[in-house]
């Protein structure tokens, strides 16, 4: 009689994450990736919005759970099944702490409102707004550090907060904004111009790039609006084009299905944080825009700006705007705080970061297609300007992505 050779049970995993937003998409992205090269699993996931359950039946016979959680309800109910849980916030309160048999997924929020920051400062604006989600914990420590950063640079925050009903709550989200826009109309006229904006994510981004245009508003001209999370659908569907801070989502949900496969298979007893950390702006017409009175500082950014990739230099720069390099040296010097090598130091290296993480063209081949007359030059650029080499900083994009990890990293 032939022995029966015994398998281990497949993991049950329910992925209680939204499939209609980037940050849900990106996550999933993620936990695919490592059950394909460590599982299998058997998942269950609906696609679907925030409003999600647990399964029911017999039929689903749970290992573990990873769940964006919106609510105390939600949290109870994922709680009572005794599983173990990674678990990420979304709704009024905080999420459960990291601790025995549970894990937790939580954003940068510091690093995420400190590239907002900088993506606005750099383009000349020095009057400044956030508007986020009313009782929305995440929310709430994303707008924290993006006042105390401005504080700390001693600029002035204006704050607008919106419901989070407007777009969770999916029969009433329409009329709830409706009955919002005409606050934030009066609020947008009220802002310092012209002023820079930074949203909690990209849908209330949008909702902000609507209401400028009731407000009669120029954007970025007279507001300058960047979002968090990328979501390509989102931001190209604003009108304009919606800047975006891109977070390390793929990267983040796969670290989280590995903390979940060692809390199902006890190699992992006490859960941690998983960082989602933010990758690079992406620029688009939102905060195109170069907010200074110095006519010839205009005219020479947007020199750089359209040209940084065709080996310009200093004296190119002066040339087009019609000065000596001595002056416009000067004038840079005092309205934006560096020199005119280090602005088209910073735009290259800018779009050198988006190459790397967007494709899989060579170093080389970067470097060229930005400007660099040599690699040599380019990589001691970009370490000076961002501490780690062009290959470390690809290498730490993709280091959790697995050997089948896609040529895109958002």
């Amino acid at each position: 009689m032939k022995k029966r050779l015994s398998r281990a049970r497949t993991p049950q995993v329910a992925l209680l994450l939204e499939t209609s937003t980037e940050y849900g998409r990106g996550i999933l992205r993620g936990i695919l990736r490592y059950s394909r090269l460590h599982g299998p699993w058997s998942m269950y996931v609906a696609p679907r919005h925030l409003d999600q359950v647990l399964p029911e039946g017999e039929s689903w016979n749970g290992t573990g759970i990873i769940a964006r959680i919106r609510s105390p309800q939600m949290q109870k109910q994922i709680r009572s099944t005794g599983l173990p849980f990674v678990a990420s916030q979304l709704g009024e309160s905080s999420p459960p702490k990291a601790g025995r048999r549970f894990g937790e997924i939580d954003t940068h929020s510091s690093a995420i409102a400190q590239m907002g920051v900088k993506h606005l400062l750099e383009r000349g604006l020095r009057g400044f707004a956030f508007c986020g989600f009313m009782n929305c914990h995440w929310s709430v420590v994303r707008e924290m550090e993006y006042v105390r950063l401005l504080r700390e640079k001693r600029f002035p925050c204006f704050v607008r907060h919106i419901h989070m009903a407007s777009w969770i709550q999916q029969p009433h989200w329409l009329d709830t904004w409706r009955h919002e826009q005409p606050g934030m109309v009066s609020w947008l006229r009220s802002l310092p111009k012209p002023a820079g904006l930074m949203a909690c994510n990209d849908v209330c981004g949008r909702q902000v790039l609507q209401a400028c245009v009731m407000a009669g508003l120029r954007v970025p001209d007279d507001v300058a609006v960047i979002g968090v999370d990328n979501d390509d659908l989102i931001c190209e569907l604003s009108d304009p084009p919606l800047s975006s801070v891109a977070l390390d989502l793929e990267r983040a949900g796969y670290e989280s299905a590995q903390l979940l496969d060692g809390l199902m298979s006890g190699r992992i007893k006490e859960g941690y944080v998983v960082h989602v950390e933010p990758t690079h702006v992406v620029t688009r017409r939102s905060t195109d825009v170069i907010a200074q009175d110095d006519r010839l500082i205009v005219s020479a950014l947007r020199f750089i700006s359209d040209h940084f990739a065709q080996s310009i230099s200093v004296n190119d720069v002066a040339e087009e705007v019609g000065t000596s390099r001595r002056t416009l040296e000067r004038h840079f010097s005092k309205a934006i705080g560096r020199s005119i090598l280090s602005e088209i130091a910073r735009c290259r290296i800018e779009r050198a970061k988006e190459l790397l993480l967007e494709t899989k063209v060579s170093c080389y081949s970067v470097a060229s297609g930005v400007g660099f007359h040599s690699l040599k030059t380019f990589n001691r650029t970009f370490h000076r300007r961002e501490a780690v080499t062009p290959q470390g900083f690809r290498k730490m994009a993709r280091s959790t992505a697995g050997p089948n990890a896609s040529a895109a990293v958002r």
